[in-house]
């Protein structure tokens, strides 16, 4: 067997929130590169057909959903419809989340904070528990992708909204806590931290706020801002049998950024 066929995913079927755009357009690109057919989930309708068809692309089937998983109730809806009618699903990725706003947490309201944690950490929580869950029924293992931040690990400079610090960090315990839990069932459960990024809510903070843009670009050892297809090779990695003896692990991708 080459090393490369551990890597493959023939067969396999993913399934994606925040997959229209961004980290998860390339992570999903990626998945069907590898052979894999995905159920992608995002908000908006048009970005979510054109990532689609780019999948189909690979000669893989590509289900975009549109939908909302950082409204609870929306996102159970979500996971039951995929499992009925789209499953079983073999690889899950976490990846919807965003900081959004940059209020000191003296300003933030309770409202803005369980809207946002229930974007970057609730919506986490469901889908792991119904797919999960599904995996575990199905006796044939699995893998589970959540998307932190390296700002589990630090706190961003200059900028508000720790909500986001907050969840992030509550991603990483999950991810390691149910990898103890999940082990003995066949199913990985592994969390990706990614540094900066060039994603569109990034190129719109360096709009806004420009000077933490700057700030947060010089303090890089690799000089620049990652790109998000940079994400895909891990990705792939980690919803492959190439990383069968890895669980619980947070692999930070971030230019050397928390080095300092």
């Amino acid at each position: 067997m080459s090393i490369f066929d551990r890597f493959r995913l023939t067969g396999k079927r993913l399934f994606i929130t925040g997959g229209s755009r961004g980290l998860g357009r390339e992570m999903a690109l990626a998945i069907a590169d590898a052979g894999a057919d995905v159920v992608l989930v995002g908000r908006e309708e048009e970005s979510l057909n054109a990532t689609a068809e780019d999948i189909r692309r690979f000669g893989r089937i590509a289900t975009p959903i549109v939908g909302d998983v950082g409204e609870t109730a929306e996102c159970e809806a979500i996971c039951h419809r995929v499992l009925k009618d789209h499953g079983p699903i073999d690889i899950v990725i976490n990846n919807v989340g965003g900081r959004r706003i940059s209020e000191q947490l003296e300003d933030q309201t309770l409202e803005q904070w369980q809207q946002l944690m229930d974007l970057n950490l609730t919506s986490t929580f469901l889908c792991m528990k119904h797919f999960g869950g599904a995996m575990i029924q199905r006796g044939q293992g699995g893998r589970i992708i959540n998307v932190a931040s390296i700002s589990a690990m630090v706190a961003n400079r200059g900028i508000g909204g720790r909500s986001y610090e907050t969840a992030k960090g509550a991603i990483v315990q999950l991810t390691r806590s149910v990898a103890a839990d999940w082990a003995g069932h066949g199913i990985t459960v592994n969390a990706i931290c990614p540094g900066g990024f060039m994603t569109a809510p990034n190129v719109r903070w360096s709009n806004e706020r420009p000077d933490v843009m700057s700030r947060f670009r010089d303090q890089i050892p690799q000089g620049d801002f990652g790109q998000p297809e940079d994400l895909g090779p891990l990705a792939v990695y980690l919803a492959s049998d190439a990383s069968r003896y890895m669980t619980g692990a947070s692999l930070v991708i971030d230019g050397g950024y928390t080095l300092w």
